[in-house]
């Protein structure tokens, strides 16, 4: 089940802080229709985003140039490498954990860039996939994967962004960087940048006052922009005899209101609010939570 955001955001000091961005009862049409998301167009990555453009509850508009999300930058080419020095980009953070960096490489960057990394535990899900690729054995991809373990392994990892102390430390520590009133542009990614991308970008925009049903249409907007790229996945592991059943791994594609819902449902046992999550989870103080305000709306 969703939380409201009111029900989030339920505390005297996010009522001090978030009182000029009051949501009222439902976002609009227009509101709706006045996002747009702005993908930044790679040859090499196919999930990378400029998180400005959203419209808040008061009006205002998060900034566009300033934050972006992405997939895994090992496989840029030069043109893209073009495009990116074109960001200004400060910082890129790399949620991935040390496995994904060995298998798919090291972010490719413009010179002088390089990727801090911040590793977010996958809870085993990139050893558990090379794993069941890797034995070639139908049946043994159908134990691992078949009759809905693959949607509750991606469960589990979205709790694990709400248990793990690890893990609320680098999300905590993404989100102070990025209210920094000295840095500049900054991205961050995963390896598909769905999951703790995904999560890092749903926090950020609830955060500076973006309506919930917002962001989670960017949440399930990697649907979209990666279904091409995961099909052709899907296909050349049949093609090459390693999977019989490649849509055993869709689970492990997609996101999926339900995964979010797991993270959210997570929050409110551990925290009862997106705000004492943030301060008491996240070990953010308010100075914080208004410098990612004031920085990133306007």
């Amino acid at each position: 089940m969703s939380l409201s955001r009111r029900a989030l955001l339920s505390t005297a000091g996010a009522t001090a802080l978030l009182a000029a961005v009051a949501p009222p009862a439902a976002a609009g049409p227009r509101l709706r229709a006045a996002n747009a998301i702005r993908q930044i167009p790679l040859q090499g990555a196919v999930n990378v985003r400029d998180l400005g453009g959203y419209l808040t509850y008061d009006g205002a508009r998060v900034r566009r140039g300033l934050v972006y999300r992405g997939d895994h930058l090992a496989k840029l080419t030069e043109a893209d490498l073009a495009t990116v020095a074109g960001l200004g980009l400060g910082r890129v953070v790399d949620f991935r954990i040390p496995l994904e960096v060995q298998y798919d490489g090291t972010d490719r960057l413009p010179a002088g860039l390089a990727a801090v990394s911040r590793p977010v535990t996958d809870n085993g899900l990139y050893g558990q996939l090379l794993a069941a690729i890797g034995s070639r054995d139908p049946v043994r991809q159908e134990e691992m994967l078949g009759n809905g373990r693959a949607a509750a392994f991606m469960t589990e990892v979205y709790r694990t962004f709400v248990t793990s102390a690890a893990n609320r430390e680098r999300f905590g520590a993404t989100l102070r960087d990025l209210a920094d009133p000295g840095a500049g542009p900054q991205l961050y990614h995963c390896t598909s940048g769905k999951d703790r991308t995904g999560w890092q970008s749903w926090l950020l925009l609830n955060l500076v006052g973006v309506p919930e049903s917002s962001a989670t249409e960017d949440y399930l907007a990697s649907n979209t922009f990666r279904a091409a790229y995961d099909a052709r996945v899907r296909e050349g592991l049949k093609q090459a005899g390693l999977m019989r059943n490649p849509d055993l791994i869709i689970p492990l594609q997609e996101v999926r209101r339900e995964y979010l819902d797991a993270a959210l449902t997570e929050l409110r046992a551990a925290y009862g609010s997106l705000y004492r999550y943030a301060t008491t989870g996240l070990g953010l103080d308010l100075r914080v939570l208004a410098g990612l305000r004031g920085r990133l709306v306007g």
